[in-house]
């Protein structure tokens, strides 16, 4: 059974003012939540019968048994998926020492939570332990974005940040890439296995003032060359391609 007051504080938490106000965050559905109780300290876990049959590995955490009408009440979800659950905020930092030896993307002013917790999810797949937002960059722990990482939220360092600061602060020489119309073709550019990749915004791009801070201009380029095609790629897809060329590399 869940309270009044339990599913008032989960459809509260849809709200970044509340979410900062308790420290509290929600994620839906077994793929996501199993994932996070891995990493994050749960506050409250609200599961149908056939999912706490099923998940022995939540075993440990205090389970509330609730109805499917009571899980359509409760879930900020239009089609709830078994299982809703309260997580603790994490509070990390990041260490310049730790950015400067690895491969980092830098999202400037992303606005889509899901675009944020779709390039999370692939950053996790491609190694990238670090993100660094813009202060304007959408919130991690939105409900939409918490979804779209699918659990990776928990493997991923993700610091907000000012950008342009902590660009500033990285040893001279260190390698900042950003993606514009008139960079170079990646596929024939020289790639590090260090650095910052700079993504920007979903209609502007990077801003004028981090723009400034980008050594190395690259750009993914339509085929065939010359070809009209849509004006630009969605930027999570975007990140997908370049991570994917910097891990090629690599290989």
């Amino acid at each position: 059974m869940i309270s009044k007051n339990s599913i008032k504080l989960i459809k509260s938490l849809e709200k970044k003012k509340f979410r900062d106000e308790y420290s509290l965050f929600v994620a839906e559905g077994d793929k996501c939540v199993s994932e996070l109780l891995k990493y994050f300290d749960c506050h409250s876990l609200y599961a149908t019968k056939e999912w706490i049959a099923e998940r022995k590995t939540a075993a440990n955490i205090e389970i509330n048994e609730i109805s499917a009408d009571e899980l359509q009440r409760a879930s900020l979800l239009k089609n709830p998926k078994d299982v809703i659950a309260i997580f603790h905020k994490l509070h990390r930092q990041t260490s310049r020492n730790e950015l400067t030896k690895s491969l980092s993307v830098v999202l400037d002013e992303i606005q889509d939570p899901g675009n944020l917790g779709t390039i999370i999810r692939l950053a996790d797949w491609f190694g990238i332990e670090n993100i660094l937002c813009s202060h304007d960059t959408a919130d991690i722990y939105n409900p939409k974005t918490v979804q779209a990482t699918m659990g990776a939220l928990g493997r991923v360092n993700v610091t907000y940040c000012d950008l342009e600061t902590m660009i500033k602060d990285m040893p001279e020489g260190f390698p900042v890439y950003g993606t514009f119309l008139e960079g170079e073709n990646i596929y024939s550019s020289e790639l590090t296995g260090n650095g910052f990749i700079v993504m920007g915004n979903e209609g502007n791009g990077i801003s004028e003032k981090i723009s400034r801070l980008v050594t190395k201009k690259i750009h993914i380029p339509n085929y065939p060359a010359g070809r009209q095609t849509s004006e630009s790629l969605n930027v999570a897809i975007a990140t997908s391609i370049v991570c994917a060329e910097f891990r090629r590399r690599m290989s």
